[in-house]
């Protein structure tokens, strides 16, 4: 990752949280703890951030704290051909009329371009992905109540009694931060909270991950590999990563990324 890119990405989780640690801002970034020293270093000296012990925080934050990882505008443009194929592939799952969920994440949003050519009783908690479907498609689109978030682009709400308990799906497809022998990674205790919610909605749940994410970890669990029952990834998986959840009877669906690159370049 470019020098350019880093200081972007830790100018907006800055922003976002009250102090936001070098540990965080490596996983964020993928680059050593040296690097981003150095990064908040330069970016103190240009007064962009003050430098705190361990980490560094905003000259003036947002009153609403946003949610930890990185946000929406930055994912969307990583791993974009595994995240177009490994949409496809769950979109085949549905039927037409079906009642599914979809939570928000860049991989799910890439859902909505096959999607335009469906009808689904959709609801999600992702805003563009309920714009564009009602925009391109003739589904049906429900939103979840709650604050709209603006970095991650998700409306969440921390009660209990909120609209995601009257709606039931047929599936529930989501992404996540990381795959681990725990089970789904999250980075933030809010997003864990009402992604619980909308998992108790689904009859299956179906997480849409690229191959990246069996590296990554959060300290935060968010469901065990045994609540999953379908794993959509791309061809990039290793074969211990498909091991791991043969072991834990998930079914596997390994999306080729010949096609989106294909559609890219127009061939």
């Amino acid at each position: 990752m470019h020098e350019k890119e880093r200081h972007r990405i830790i100018l907006s989780a800055v922003q976002d949280r009250p102090v936001v640690t070098v540990v965080d801002l490596c996983a964020l970034t993928g680059a050593s703890e040296a690097t981003i020293r150095r990064d908040i270093a330069a970016l103190h000296v240009q007064k962009k951030l003050r430098r705190v012990r361990g980490g560094a925080e905003s000259l003036n934050p947002n009153q609403l704290p946003g949610l930890a990882g990185r946000p929406f505008s930055l994912n969307q443009s990583i791993n974009t051909a595994q995240k177009q194929a490994i949409a496809r592939a769950a979109v085949d799952m549905c039927e037409d009329g079906e009642p599914i969920i979809i939570n928000g994440g860049t991989t799910t949003f890439q859902m909505v371009h096959p999607l335009a050519s469906r009808r689904l009783q959709v609801f999600t908690n992702s805003f563009p992905i309920a714009e564009h479907l009602l925009k391109n498609s003739k589904c049906t689109i429900m939103l979840s109540g709650g604050t709209i978030y603006r970095e991650q682009n998700i409306i969440l709400s921390p009660f209990d009694n909120d609209v995601t308990r009257n709606f039931y799906a047929r599936r529930m497809f989501m992404g996540a931060q990381g795959v681990g022998p725990l089970g789904l990674m999250e980075a933030d205790p809010l997003l864990i909270q009402a992604e619980q919610k909308l998992i108790g909605q689904a009859d299956e749940l179906v997480v849409l991950v690229d191959s990246t994410k069996f590296e990554n970890r959060s300290s935060l669990v968010l469901c065990g590999l045994n609540r999953i029952d379908t794993l959509i990834t791309d061809d990039g998986i290793s074969d211990k990563a498909a091991a791991m959840l043969e072991a834990a009877d998930v079914k596997l669906i390994v999306a080729s990324t010949s096609a989106s690159k294909q559609e890219n370049t127009g061939t």
